[in-house]
């Protein structure tokens, strides 16, 4: 039976916190990261209904989209829903864990899912991360790089895109002098030596990097092993927010926005004039995605398909690129199936139940 920790660390795995916005609140919000559970409801808002159901189903815990607690509570004496969903969760032992703009920003999150969903293909990231990844290198006896690239390869590092255990070697000389007080693998205490040595190196995403720098320094034969740590300005490649690819066939707009409908289930779409052209090359983010707007016109995008735009950015961006309002809730109900995967493949006996009580907040008329 999984504990928490472990239905946690499954989801961070495809997305690490660290890939969450400075003003966002995912992970565990509620619950003993020890505890066991047998059973879990996902939704995309953690609700008092949502709740009952899972008190009614003997559900341990919840996993929501949005988190429950987003900013921080004061007080709690169930004068609102979310104080009443606290103390019902805590009373009736039910975890509560949120994974939110860290999925967002995952590849094969948010946004790729409703490239699926929308038949895209040659899908890339639209707004990369930055700032989120090192070079680790380290200077290693040839006959032991072997052992120290398959511990550092198995702790994350060295992947770039859709390739793993990628590394750069490089031959030369070390040379030291072991003091007193000194274990040396190789030379001896207070006499100059020179070693072959190889320059290894790596990509470290650095949310990884503490845990690959660990399993580096146990697989080195090295008392003192020598090793730098280089911050990078390359972007992460494949995660981040939103993203962009192509229609197999274009369509004109009425048909796409039609197609629109169909894919998410919308009662309705809010279109801007666009250019005229038809669609072929669709740039997407779920939830509320107009910061990206200026970013899907410059990867010349022809549509770009979202949540929330406001009446300027009909205004301001309509003519240039096709901006499709789909609505919030539409744009990331489909994150419920990411769970459900990620859960179902890792802990196959582990019971996950999609909320039956769950509704979009918002009515059409």
């Amino acid at each position: 039976m999984p504990k928490i920790a472990d239905i946690a660390a499954a989801i961070e795995e495809l997305a690490p916190l660290a890939f969450q916005e400075s003003y966002d609140n995912s992970g565990l919000q509620i619950g003993d990261p020890a505890a066991e559970v047998e059973s879990a409801i996902v939704c995309t808002d953690v609700t008092e209904d949502i709740v009952g159901e899972a008190i009614a189903t003997g559900a341990q815990m919840i996993i929501s989209h949005h988190p429950l607690l987003f900013k921080g509570l004061k007080k709690i004496t169930g004068s609102t829903p979310q104080q009443r969903i606290a103390i019902e969760c805590v009373k009736h032992g039910i975890a509560v864990y949120s994974g939110h703009t860290n999925v967002d920003s995952a590849y094969g999150g948010v946004s790729y899912i409703m490239a699926r969903q929308l038949g895209l293909v040659d899908v890339k990231v639209l707004q990369p991360l930055e700032d989120r990844l090192a070079k680790l290198v380290v200077f290693v006896p040839e006959a032991y790089a072997g052992q120290v690239n398959e511990a550092v390869w198995a702790a994350g590092a060295g992947r770039l895109g859709d390739y793993d255990r990628c590394s750069y070697r490089l031959a030369g000389e070390g040379t030291f002098r072991a003091l007193p007080g000194a274990s040396p693998f190789v030379g001896e205490v207070g006499s100059d030596h020179q070693e072959a040595e190889l320059r290894l190196e790596y990509i470290v995403p650095r949310h990884r990097l503490a845990a690959i720098t660990a399993a580096m320094l146990k697989a080195h034969p090295y008392e003192e092993p020598a090793f730098d740590v280089i911050a990078l300005l390359n972007k992460a490649g494949r995660d981040g927010l939103g993203c962009i690819g192509r229609l197999p066939v274009p369509l004109p707009l009425l048909h796409f926005a039609t197609v629109l409908k169909e894919c998410f289930d919308c009662h309705t779409v809010r279109l801007s004039e666009g250019t005229g052209k038809p669609i072929e090359r669709v740039a997407l983010c779920g939830g509320s995605g107009a910061f990206l707007i200026q970013n899907a016109i410059a990867a010349k995008a022809d549509a770009y398909v979202s949540a929330d735009f406001k009446y300027h950015d009909f205004t301001d961006f309509g003519q240039s690129i096709l901006l499709a309002d789909i609505g919030h809730y539409e744009s990331e109900q489909y994150t419920k199936r990411l769970f459900n995967r990620i859960l179902s493949e890792k802990f196959p006996n582990f019971a996950v139940r999609y909320a039956k009580t769950e509704t979009n907040p918002i009515i059409y008329i």
